[in-house]
């Protein structure tokens, strides 16, 4: 329980520290959001009225406040580009797409990557362990968009079984959402699939060294129950470490993956709202993006004691 406030205490202390690092990143990028709303050549008393409404004369501290105030309760403010929407809304709109994709490709990456390392693990310097770990090497060196466009020539403009740019929300149809979401997501997970392949399959070569595995060898155990019920889940450290940091990588995959596609999601959120000077869409999408990475490293983080009960105890 200490260990979890603890925890709670440190990611409360992050997350005011990111907070501040989205806003002051944004407030200092070049430009003046008063001429990206109004255009060029208004009289000067209209941009200082504006900066007024908006509040950027205000102290760089004094506007941060105010943002983080309006952040805890939910209000990030509204877009200064029409449509004229609080960013709340256009975020509701856009994060469950990116978040589909990325909990699709990490789901297709892990449903891949660990019987592949099952197996090229139990057969460790033979012709499997070989042509696995080749191929792993491969898909570490060819880009994500790379691959992208491999799979549109193929499955979208050859085969036809994919959609290009469209998208199909879950509540207007579960089998046209995955159908749609199945190749973007695909696209995401395969340089995950090889980072957890090679990953977990070193440690559970070094992991099948250790004595509990070498004595239920012994006493006659399966050799497909040591590797899954005895193996595995000690092996899964790294793995783990990995799934959290690897949280950051796949939502910047999304942003890529989702131009590519044209998909109506953060990434293209992010990108538009740069583009034009859209500066609380960019800072809330940035915002939300962090939150979930610190959110999802502090989850892991509390999960170590679950896979390993050793870490559970407290040494004085």
């Amino acid at each position: 329980m200490f260990k979890v406030l603890t925890r709670v205490a440190e990611l409360a202390a992050v997350l005011l520290l990111v907070s501040f690092g989205v806003f002051l990143m944004v407030a200092l990028i070049p430009g003046d959001p008063a001429t990206a709303i109004l255009g060029s050549g208004k009289p000067p008393e209209q941009y200082d009225a504006l900066r007024e409404e908006l509040g950027l004369n205000d102290p760089l501290l004094m506007r941060y406040l105010d943002w983080l105030g309006g952040a805890l309760t939910g209000d990030l403010g509204n877009s200064i580009l029409p449509p004229e929407t609080p960013v709340v809304d256009r975020l509701m709109a856009a994060f469950p797409v990116s978040l589909q994709l990325a909990a699709m490709g990490m789901v297709m990456a892990l449903v891949i990557a660990i019987p592949l390392a099952l197996v090229a693990a139990a057969r460790q310097g033979g012709l499997v362990d070989r042509i696995i770990g080749a191929s792993m090497f491969g898909l570490l060196s060819v880009p994500s968009f790379l691959a992208g466009l491999v799979l549109i020539m193929v499955f979208v403009n050859d085969l036809g079984w994919f959609p290009r740019a469209q998208w199909v929300r879950i509540s207007e149809s579960l089998t046209g959402n995955l159908h749609h979401a199945f190749l973007p997501a695909l696209v995401i997970a395969l340089s995950e699939v090889a980072l957890f392949t090679r990953i977990l399959r070193n440690d559970l070569v070094v992991t099948l060294q250790e004595d509990f595995v070498l004595a239920a060898r012994a006493r006659g155990v399966p050799p497909w129950r040591i590797m899954v019920g005895d193996a595995l889940r000690p092996s899964s450290f790294s793995a783990i470490t990995l799934f959290g940091i690897s949280t950051g990588r796949l939502i910047g995959s999304t942003v890529i993956v989702e131009y590519m596609f044209t998909l109506p999601g953060m990434g293209s959120l992010v990108v538009g709202g740069a583009q034009t000077g859209n500066f609380p869409i960019v800072q809330g999408a940035v915002l939300v993006t962090a939150v979930i990475y610190v959110l999802v490293n502090t989850c892991v983080d509390l999960s170590y004691g679950f896979l390993d009960p050793r870490t559970r105890r407290v040494h004085v």
